[in-house]
């Protein structure tokens, strides 16, 4: 993914009228909210679709033959459908519905890492890594005698590309590397990484999380093995995330859990696995979830991610610029590509106290590690503050932002 070329403009009055919450008030001063990269809000077409689920459609799935079963399974595999075509899969059977990203890393970890990790093996992840895309990785490692390698970034918060190229050799298995980083917003080259990996016969995982919701994505086009991202960054509910693989990985792939769905016949003396997807979805799903998701996926089409991306890096540009003029405000994470996040350090100040005081503004940031230490450790910080942009948010937004920075500095001065 490279930086959005221009576009259609978004009716953002028409956006941001879809989403209730955006009319609530903090601290009697209009919610400004700016901590997408944390979870995205919902628009009415989500929260309607679970409310209809739970008054009109409540059932469990797959194996009820009354005409509840029947709607909720159809609404359930109808969103598995939309998720296919929305990632590009070539199949249903690619499509696993999951608590989450950390749930999808966790499952190819424990389940493809188990059965194809040996000693001396090497994973490599980045430098830039969630927490979630770094510590089922070390407890596989520490399991197998396998060997963590990390991919170095820069000053800009760029990954060094040519030390990635020094880690690959044919001791590496799997290369599992976030498309767009949560806390610096690089978007990093995820083609050219999966053709290095795949050239000496590593197996790719792409940790989406920050990206689906914010440019297209092709699974197909970009060959990745793997593909996890969660819902509720996709203005979906949470508690439910997708795990994208390739047909023929997941059907060599052991089940993750044993239960419910994922079986297709039990005796105390063997049991058979269900086919793709149900081998990997044990138990009872998160039904409402799925549907939810599924309206998340309808509705972020009929705007078009074509749109939001070139939205968003307008705001992007718009926001690096009015940061960049505030005395005593650095900003952390200023890569070439890069997505709609604004980490920054404001001298003498720490991240928590900016997050507070711009609450009392009715504006809603992150403040912390976010859950990438690391990164911090790299930048010499115990935490940075980050605003995070989306499709509902206006330049107005990033004014107020600057506004509350000048309260901070008044504040604490």
């Amino acid at each position: 993914m490279t930086a959005a070329t221009p576009s259609a403009t978004l009716d953002i009055a028409r956006i941001r009228d879809d989403f209730p919450i955006l009319a609530t008030q903090v601290h009697g001063k209009p919610l400004i909210y700016l901590d997408n990269a944390a979870t995205t809000q919902k628009p009415r077409a989500v929260i309607e679709a679970i409310q209809r689920y739970y008054t009109e459609e409540n059932s469990n799935i797959h194996r009820g033959v009354h005409h509840l079963s029947e709607v909720a399974t159809r609404k359930y595999e109808s969103a598995r459908g939309l998720v296919r075509q929305f990632i590009g899969a070539h199949t249903t059977r690619e499509i696993i519905f999951t608590r989450g990203t950390t749930e999808g890393l966790n499952l190819v970890a424990a389940s493809y890492g188990r059965a194809n990790i040996s000693k001396g093996d090497e994973i490599i992840v980045s430098a830039m890594e969630h927490h979630s895309n770094i510590v089922p990785w070390q407890m596989l490692c520490q399991e197998k005698g396998a060997r963590l390698r990390v991919i170095p970034i820069n000053d800009r918060g760029e990954l060094l590309m040519d030390e990635f190229e020094k880690l690959l050799s044919p001791r590496t298995k799997l290369v599992s590397i976030v498309h767009i980083s949560n806390s610096l917003g690089t978007i990093n080259p995820v083609r050219r990484i999966i053709e290095l990996a795949h050239a000496v016969g590593a197996v790719v995982l792409l940790d989406a999380a920050q990206s689906v919701a914010h440019t297209p994505i092709d699974v197909q086009s970009l060959d990745c093995d793997f593909l996890a991202f969660s819902g509720h960054k996709l203005f979906g509910p949470t508690g439910i995330g997708v795990l994208y693989g390739k047909q023929a990985l997941l059907e060599a792939m052991p089940p993750y859990q044993g239960g419910g769905d994922m079986i297709s016949s039990v005796t105390f003396e063997h049991t058979t696995y269900n086919h793709l997807p149900h081998k990997f979805e044990a138990g009872t799903p998160h039904i409402e979830g799925v549907i939810g998701l599924g309206a998340a996926i309808a509705y972020v089409q009929s705007v078009g991610l074509h749109a939001i991306a070139a939205h968003e890096q307008r705001l992007l540009q718009y926001g690096t610029t009015l940061l960049a003029e505030l005395p005593k405000v650095r900003m952390i994470g200023t890569a070439r590509e890069k997505a709609g996040i604004l980490s920054f350090v404001v001298e003498g100040v720490h991240p928590h106290d900016v997050g507070t005081i711009l609450d009392t503004e009715g504006i809603a940031i992150r403040a912390g590690h976010h859950c990438t230490m690391p990164v911090m450790d790299r930048f010499g910080l115990p935490a940075t503050a980050r605003a995070s942009l989306s499709l509902y948010n206006t330049a107005a937004d990033l004014d107020a932002l600057v506004r509350g920075l000048h309260k901070v500095a008044e504040v604490l001065r």
